[in-house]
């Protein structure tokens, strides 16, 4: 078992580290689907609450801002 093991690795096959960065990625990636976003909006506990206080409007709204740049690949200071 050892030998194959060993084998596998030599052959190129993706260490746990290498797994673990594309099985992120992967998931980053489907959370990120109009898909997505549309089925966790119909789930209540995903639904925005209209009644918020402004300050925590406030706060999402530089947060939504924050991740808009970071996926166009801007930094926002």
């Amino acid at each position: 078992m050892t030998t194959r093991n060993n084998a596998a690795r030599d052959k190129g096959a993706p260490n746990k580290g290498e797994r673990r960065e594309g099985l992120e990625a992967d998931i980053r990636r489907q959370f990120g689907t109009e898909a997505t976003t549309r089925f966790l909006r119909t789930l209540p506990a995903f639904r925005t609450e209209l009644d918020i206080p402004d300050r925590f409007k406030e706060l999402l709204d530089r947060l939504d801002g924050i991740e808009g740049s970071l996926a166009t690949g801007q930094r926002n200071r």
